[in-house]
């Protein structure tokens, strides 16, 4: 099985209207970091559950995952 994660954020910000500076003032995370959280496929701990925190969310909810069959080996 294969599994891809994307980030979501810039969806929710858009759904909720909330600026990236907002979530930063709400988070504590720099509006940088947030800028650079959808880009990115590493995330700092800290920030991820801050920001989910911030946003009243899972942290899942942050990510859509998508499960793919692998091609069987032959």
């Amino acid at each position: 099985m294969k599994i891809k994660v994307t980030p979501r954020l810039s969806s929710l910000l858009k759904e909720r209207g909330i600026t990236q500076m907002q979530l930063s003032e709400m988070s504590g995370v720099t509006q940088g970091s947030i800028s650079r959280f959808d880009k990115n496929s590493r995330h700092e701990d800290a920030h991820v559950f801050a920001i989910a925190r911030a946003l009243g969310v899972n942290v899942e909810d942050l990510f859509e995952v998508t499960y793919s069959e692998s091609p069987a080996n032959t």
